[in-house]
C-alpha cells in the first residue's frame, strides 16, 4: 500500500488532505464530487478523520490509476499474456525436448501460487485481541445508510471439506466494536461455503484482510470461476507469490502485508441480523434484509497501516475503472476457454455491470448471435447480464453513437430481440421475484439470408423524421419531455418522460404513438418517468436499464405495412403497487442529504484539492422520492 501511494504521488494521481474530516458522511460526499470529475479525478488520502489510520479512496479511480497497479501501460498486455502461456502449455509436444522446454513456464506459473511462510507477518505488527471496530476509520457514505459500512474487504473464507480457499469482496455492516454482517449473495462462493458449514454444524472461521498491495483488493473483485484462488490471480497479476502468514485466532492463513485483518468466525445456527440498506453500485439503494452475524475475535495491522474504502452509488464512481479492467483482462480467456469468435466486449458505466453489456464478434453462421449471448449468459458472473446486445467484428463497440447506429440500422424488434429467463443480480430491484427474472437479447449483426424476413426488406432513410415534439405533448398531456436528438444521427430511439397515473397506461400511449405518421419508423421508444432528464442519454440510460424487468416491461408494435418498422417500446419507468401491482419494495436512488452538501460547499477550501465542484447529488434533487431508502 504504502509503495503504491507512492507510485501515485509521484504520478501526480493523489492528493493529501491535511484538515480534519469526518468519517461519517463528510469523506464519501467529497469522494463522489471528486470521483465524477472527467477521468475519475485523484485519489485522496485524508490523513486526520479522528483515528489514527489514514484513509485512501478513490485509489482506482483512474485508467492511469489501475494501470499503475496492475503495472501495465495497456489492459491487453495481461490478456495477451494469458493467450501466451495457455497456448505455449497446451499446443501438442512431439518430443521430450519440447517439453522440457516447458519446464521454465511451469516453474513461472508455480512460483504465483500463494505461498505459506512461518512466523508472523507486517499484517500482525500490531495485535488486537479485546478488537475495537470502533477505531477504524470505517465510512458511513451515503445518509440513509443503515449505518458505517466496511467496503473494500478481502473476505478470506475455506471450504470445510478441500480447505480451497476464496477470497471475495462482501460489505460489512459495522453493528458493535466485534460484530458486523457479512452481506454475501446466495450465488457467491462464500455463501457456499457458509452451507457447507452449516450441514456439518460448525462455526465458520473468516478473515478479513484490508489493503496490502492493491492486487490483493482487485483480485477479490475478479468474477473467477470456483475454487480457482484469487490470490493466485494476485500472484500473477504481480508477478510474485503473496505470502501467507497463520491468523492469530482462527484456523485460517492471511496476507502477510495486509494492513489490516480482521479475524473471526460465523455460527451458521445464529440468527441472521438485519443489515442496511446501502446506496449500492447500481446508484439505488440495495434494501434492508437478513445477512449473517461476523463476530470478531482480533484486529491485527502493520505499524503504519492505511485503511482503504471506496463510495458506490450513481455512475460513473470508482468501481466503473475496476470493471472496466476485469473487462478487459478476461476477454481473451473467454475467447480461449469458450467463444474463439469473440472480439470485443464492452460494458458501459450506464449498465451497472450487470444490465447492459454490448459484445462484437466474427460472424460465420445463421443464429450465431443467439450461440454467443446464450453462451455469455451461461458463464460466470454473466448469467447476472439483463440486456447483451451481438455486433459485428468490424463495429466499434466502444464507440456507443456508431453502435447505436449499426444497432438501428441491423434490428428489426419483431424478429431480432429475444427474451429467456434465469438468475438475476440479487441488487436487481425491477424484477417480480428476488433475484430471478428475465433477460433480453438483441442481435444487431447484419444477417443472413436465412435470418431476413419478408415484413421488413427496405432500408429506411431516418434522417427523414422529422417529429413535432410540441404538437405531441399538447396531443397526449401525460408526455412530459421528448427527445428525439438521436434521429438526426440515424440512430431510430426517441426517449420520452411521462407522468404515470394509471394502469396499462405506457402501452396505450405507445399504441396511439405509432399511429402517429412521423413515428412510424421509429423502432425504439423508451419511456421513463417525468423527474428523468430525457436530454441526458446516460441518465435517461442508467435508469431505465436498471428499471425493467425485460419480458415484464418490453412489448413489440407490429408494422402496418412492409414500407415501417416494427417497434420495441422499453417501460423504463419505477414500478408501483398501485399502477403496476408491484409487490416488492422499490428502492430510492443514491443521494448525499442537503446538510452534508452544505457542509462540503462550506469547507471545500479547508480541503486544500483544488477547484470547487459541485455535489452530484445537488444536480439530482429531483429524481429523489423518498426520506428513506424506500420509495413510498
Amino acid at each position: 500500500m504504502q509503495a503504491f501511494i507512492k507510485k501515485i504521488e509521484q504520478a501526480g494521481e493523489l492528493i493529501r488532505v491535511t484538515e480534519t474530516v469526518d468519517t461519517n458522511l463528510e469523506i464519501a460526499e467529497i469522494a463522489d464530487r471528486m470521483s465524477k470529475v472527467k477521468g475519475g479525478g485523484k485519489a485522496l488520502l485524508f490523513e486526520k478523520n479522528g483515528s489514527e489510520f489514514p484513509v485512501l479512496i478513490n485509489a482506482l479511480g483512474s485508467e492511469k490509476r489501475m494501470k499503475i497497479a496492475l503495472g501495465v501501460n495497456e489492459y491487453d498486455e495481461i490478456g495477451e499474456e494469458i493467450k501466451r502461456m495457455f497456448t505455449k502449455i497446451s499446443s501438442p509436444k512431439k518430443n521430450i525436448t519440447e517439453k522440457l522446454k516447458l519446464l521454465p513456464e511451469i516453474a513461472a506459473i508455480s512460483s504465483f501460487m500463494p505461498k505459506r511462510i512461518s512466523g508472523k507477518g507486517k499484517s500482525q505488527e500490531i495485535i488486537h485481541k479485546n478488537p475495537d471496530l470502533f477505531k477504524l476509520p470505517v465510512l458511513k457514505t451515503w445518509s440513509r445508510d443503515g449505518g458505517p459500512f466496511i467496503t473494500l474487504p478481502q473476505v478470506i473464507t475455506q471450504d470445510p471439506h478441500t480447505e480451497i480457499r476464496n477470497v471475495g469482496m462482501y460489505r460489512m455492516q459495522v453493528f458493535e466494536k466485534d460484530l458486523t454482517g457479512m452481506h454475501w449473495h446466495k450465488h457467491k462462493v462464500g455463501a457456499r461455503h457458509f452451507n457447507e458449514y452449516k450441514k456439518i454444524g460448525k462455526k465458520m472461521p473468516i478473515a478479513v484482510a484490508l489493503g496490502g498491495d492493491p492486487l490483493l483488493t482487485y483480485a477479490a473483485t475478479a468474477p473467477l470461476p470456483d475454487n480457482i484462488d484469487e490470490y493466485m490471480l494476485a500472484g500473477f497479476l504481480r508477478k510474485k507469490s503473496v505470502k501467507m502468514v497463520k491468523a492469530i485466532t482462527q484456523n485460517i492463513y492471511v496476507p502477510a502485508e495486509a494492513d489490516f485483518i480482521i479475524e473471526g468466525y460465523v455460527d451458521p445456527s445464529e440468527d441472521f441480523i438485519l443489515e442496511g440498506p446501502f446506496g449500492d453500485h447500481t446508484g439505488f439503494f440495495s434494501l434492508a434484509d437478513y445477512y449473517p452475524k461476523f463476530h470478531v475475535t482480533c484486529i491485527t495491522h502493520k505499524k503504519n497501516a492505511v485503511y482503504p474504502a471506496t463510495v458506490v452509488g450513481i455512475p460513473p464512481m470508482e468501481d466503473a475503472f475496476i470493471a472496466k479492467a476485469t473487462e478487459r483482462i478476461f476477454l481473451s480467456p473467454i475467447k480461449l476457454a469458450m467463444l474463439p469468435e469473440l472480439t470485443d466486449m464492452n460494458i458501459p458505466d450506464a449498465g451497472v455491470a450487470h444490465n447492459l453489456t454490448l459484445v462484437s464478434f466474427n460472424k460465420s453462421f445463421s443464429g450465431q448471435a443467439h450461440k454467443v449471448t446464450n453462451a455469455l449468459w451461461g458463464a460466470g458472473q454473466m448469467m447476472f447480464n439483463k440486456i447483451l446486445v451481438t455486433f459485428d467484428s468490424d463495429v466499434q463497440i466502444n464507440n456507443y453513437e456508431q453502435a447505436a447506429k449499426i444497432l438501428s440500422e441491423n434490428v428489426n424488434p419483431k424478429h431480432d430481440i429475444f427474451f429467456i429467463k434465469g438468475p438475476l443480480d440479487i441488487l436487481d430491484h425491477s424484477s417480480e421475484k428476488f433475484a430471478y427474472g428475465s433477460k433480453m437479447g438483441i442481435d444487431a449483426t447484419k444477417k443472413y439470408p436465412e435470418e431476413i424476413y419478408e415484413d421488413l426488406k427496405e432500408t429506411l432513410n431516418l434522417k427523414l423524421i422529422d417529429i413535432d415534439s410540441i404538437r405531441l405533448k399538447r396531443t397526449f398531456n401525460e408526455i412530459q419531455e421528448i427527445n428525439d436528438e438521436l434521429l438526426k444521427k440515424d440512430i431510430s430511439v426517441v426517449f420520452i418522460s411521462i407522468q404515470k397515473t394509471k394502469k396499462g397506461q405506457i402501452k396505450a400511449l405507445a399504441k396511439n404513438l405509432f399511429t402517429e405518421s412521423e413515428l412510424k419508423k421509429i423502432k425504439f421508444l423508451i419511456f421513463v418517468d417525468a423527474q428523468v432528464n430525457v436530454f441526458n442519454i446516460e441518465q435517461a440510460t442508467w435508469i431505465f436499464a436498471n428499471n425493467i424487468e425485460p419480458l415484464r416491461d418490453c412489448f413489440i408494435i407490429e408494422a402496418d405495412n412492409e414500407q415501417e418498422p416494427s417497434h420495441i417500446v422499453i417501460d423504463g419507468t419505477g414500478k408501483r403497487a398501485d399502477i403496476d401491482n408491484f409487490k416488492r419494495d422499490w428502492p430510492d436512488i443514491v443521494t448525499s442529504d442537503q446538510a452534508t452538501i452544505e457542509l462540503v460547499n462550506l469547507r471545500w477550501k479547508d480541503y486544500g484539492i483544488g477547484d470547487f465542484i459541485e455535489s452530484p447529488s445537488a444536480k439530482l434533487k429531483q429524481l429523489v422520492l423518498s426520506k428513506t431508502a424506500v420509495v413510498e
